[in-house]
């Protein structure tokens, strides 16, 4: 990326000194969709697009932050008594700021120079990126330290809190504990979390359907009150159900059979799908990459049927991904309605597969799909110069 070459130099060229750089990559998730609010498993890993922060000291209180893909300048004053949100791209690097000073480290001024890569709006991850990266690079001008889960915790806090995104922390969990090779399966309850081999021949494919449908935004918080619903059920005949996490398909079967019919179809595909991210997890550590293909397609098709988060668009990238050879498995990642699949491919096989899955895509739809090729990559951290 010869931008990011040059990245050091146009640090100096804007503020006249020398910076530090620091890194947070995007991500993808293999499996375990809608589970993270219902307390249950996912299953990322940290891809090969990163957010750059170029950072060095001020004398003064003062955040000034240049973003390079936007070509948009801000300013932040560290001592202002009511910090609020601009709801522009800024408020993903002073929300962080804003968390870490309420938690009680009391920032140093600094420059920030900011460069991604992550492919905006495609659902990998783009604002964790970005506020990962700003949080080591704010901590490290001030001559702090922090663990990178307390640092994960703070950045979901500062896009729940300031940017005002209801996420979960998955996203800026794997930005921060990523491993090079792995996936890594979250327990989002505990946030305890287990690494887990990905096959050496195996690459990650992302295809984005360039497709995004209005209604996303809406329906994500009907599917939230479908699940809380069941759970309201399910607890009065299990008193230690607290989310669909503790729910089992036994349970369900047994106790859920008088819950409206969607409300039931909402609760079988997450209390599934935390089954289906365990079984993944002991077909990684098995090597059986064919295993873990069969439980992506029972998770795509778990997310059409039961859960009605696909869309046309997804359901037809998945399915040529299907007949393409070299493929283990393909499903759709994120929220839905649009957005991207995640596929598993043999790597000797990338160029065949985005030859031939982009062309017959875009014959069927008329879009020309953009297509995402990255090993699982290295969490955070500084980037030597």
């Amino acid at each position: 990326m010869k931008a990011l070459e040059e990245f050091p130099k146009r640090f100096v060229d804007r503020y006249g000194s020398s910076p530090r750089i620091f890194r947070a990559p995007g991500r993808v998730n293999l499996i375990g969709e809608h589970t993270d609010y219902n307390d249950g498993f996912v299953m990322p890993a940290a891809i090969n697009f990163n957010t750059w922060v170029a950072v060095a000291p001020r004398e003064d209180r003062k955040l000034t932050a240049y973003s390079e893909n936007l070509a948009e300048g801000a300013e932040f004053d560290l001592d202002a008594p009511s910090p609020r949100p601009r709801h522009d791209w800024s408020d993903y690097v002073f929300g962080v700021a804003v968390m870490l000073q309420q938690a009680g480290e009391r920032l140093r001024g600094a420059d920030l120079l900011i460069l991604g890569d992550v492919p905006l709006g495609a659902g990998l991850s783009s604002s964790a990126s970005i506020e990962v990266a700003t949080g080591y690079a704010l901590l490290n001008n001030t001559g702090l330290a922090i663990e990178p889960v307390a640092l994960a915790k703070l950045c979901q806090s500062a896009e729940n809190n300031f940017v005002g995104m209801r996420c979960g922390i998955m996203d800026q969990f794997i930005s921060c504990c990523g491993h090079a090779g792995r996936a890594l399966m979250l327990d989002c309850r505990s946030l305890d979390y287990r690494l887990l081999p990905l096959p050496p021949d195996v690459s990650l494919v992302i295809c984005n359907t360039m497709v995004k449908h209005a209604l996303a935004s809406g329906e994500y918080n009907k599917r939230r009150a479908e699940c809380e619903a069941g759970v309201s059920r399910l607890a009065r005949d299990l008193p230690r159900v607290r989310a669909l996490r503790d729910v089992t398909l036994t349970d369900l079967e047994r106790y859920g059979r008088d819950l409206p019919e969607l409300v039931f179809r909402r609760c079988r595909h997450v209390v599934s799908e935390n089954a289906r991210v365990l079984e993944a997890a002991g077909a990684l550590e098995r090597g059986d990459a064919a295993a873990f293909g069969r439980l992506m397609a029972e998770s795509h098709r778990s997310l059409r049927d039961d859960y009605e988060v696909s869309c046309p668009e997804l359901d037809m990238m998945v399915d040529l991904a299907g007949h393409a050879q070299g493929v283990f498995g393909a499903r759709m990642t994120g929220g839905g309605f649009g957005g991207c699949t995640i596929n598993l491919v043999r790597t000797e096989h990338i160029d065949e597969f985005k030859r031939t899955v982009g062309r017959e895509y875009e014959h069927a739809t008329g879009r020309e799909p953009q297509i995402y090729v990255s090993p699982a990559a290295e969490g955070a951290g500084e980037v030597q110069t």
